[in-house]
């Protein structure tokens, strides 16, 4: 069995070597038809798009994303070649409710605010959305929530996102990136969402960054209807905004879910899914990231992450978005929920 595996994944050397006859590791935007023609499977991240440019004729059979987001992988086409492929839900749902604790309490320290005054709401409830719940609530903050597919099931505890916005002092996203039908998510913070914020809000975005039109987000901010921002994903990624990405309270290149803890998840659900897939009886991966670094605290959170690192180093040099994720600094996560 051929894998090939993108370079940036972490943790996953000595496992992969275990259950594949030949494995090639390749940078993310290196995976080309001719690299992947004679490959069983592939191990990617999100900057691979899986797609018939690069699989028509191939040999793939299966693709495992180490990614919670699958929007980089053509699943019709997929499915019409005969391609199965797996995400890792959750896997980095921890991580990211770090960035948005560290960022609230950053918030609190330099803008003066009283979190626990404060109403949270938040778009998007699955694994992470329901872990930035439960940091809220840590806070003190009253929490909104809206979820249109999980109201559609009958789930109570749902309002609508034009109540959401009109309630919430801070509104944070946290869900796929679907660009149509019922459920579409792209630009869902729109002109129209914007016109419904309640005034002076402060948004996040640690989804998609297609989920925020870049434009309104602009015009909202100029005219002082959105107070602060948190961006973490971005339209165009690498090739951002720059006048948006000085405006903000924090700026960071798409490293929210980077915790070493979050990426471990990935690695051996990726590992898992392809033992499954191909029917190899491995025994389970425990993948560890390293130990905490020295002089930090696990007990105070911007000892143990504080965003103004990436935000600042973005800042003084945006050209560099993919260099900063590709050379992520360890970064640990506390041991238990929040």
């Amino acid at each position: 069995m051929k894998v090939i595996v993108d370079d940036k994944i972490p943790y996953i050397s000595e496992a992969i070597k275990q259950i594949a006859d030949e494995v090639v590791f390749l940078p993310g935007s290196s995976f080309t038809r001719d690299v992947v023609r004679d490959a069983d499977a592939l191990i990617v991240r999100t900057r691979t798009h899986c797609n018939a440019e690069l699989l028509k004729g191939s040999c793939v059979r299966f693709i495992a994303t180490a990614t919670i987001g699958y929007d980089h992988i053509d699943t019709r086409f997929c499915k019409e070649a005969g391609i199965e492929w797996s995400n890792c839900p959750g896997c980095n749902a921890n991580s990211v409710a770090q960035y948005v604790h560290s960022s609230l309490l950053l918030l609190q320290q330099e803008r003066g605010i009283d979190l626990s005054s404060l109403v949270m709401g938040v778009v998007g409830v699955g694994h992470v959305g329901t872990l930035v719940c439960e940091v809220a609530n840590s806070l003190g903050m009253k929490t909104l929530c809206s979820d249109p597919p999980r109201a559609q099931r009958g789930e109570k505890g749902f309002i609508s996102l034009a109540e959401l916005a009109a309630k919430s002092d801070i509104v944070t996203f946290h869900t796929p990136l679907i660009r149509d039908g019922e459920y579409k998510t792209y630009h869902l913070a729109d002109a129209h969402f914007f016109d419904c914020l309640k005034p002076h809000a402060v948004l996040v975005n640690t989804s998609r960054g297609e989920v925020v039109e870049t434009q309104a987000l602009l015009e909202a901010l100029d005219r002082g209807s959105v107070s602060d921002v948190i961006i973490d994903v971005w339209e165009n990624e690498p090739y951002i905004n720059k006048a948006l990405l000085q405006k903000t309270f924090l700026g960071t290149p798409h490293i929210a879910g980077y915790s070493a803890d979050g990426k471990a998840n990935a690695t051996r659900m990726s590992i898992e899914s392809i033992c499954r897939f191909f029917g190899i009886n491995c025994q389970p991966f425990e993948i560890l990231p390293p130990p905490l670094p020295e002089g930090v605290d696990p007990n105070n959170p911007l000892s143990l992450y504080d965003p103004r690192r990436d935000s600042n180093a973005l800042k003084n040099e945006p050209e560099k978005f993919e260099y900063f994720r590709g050379h992520y600094p360890l970064r640990r996560e506390k041991n238990n929920h929040y």
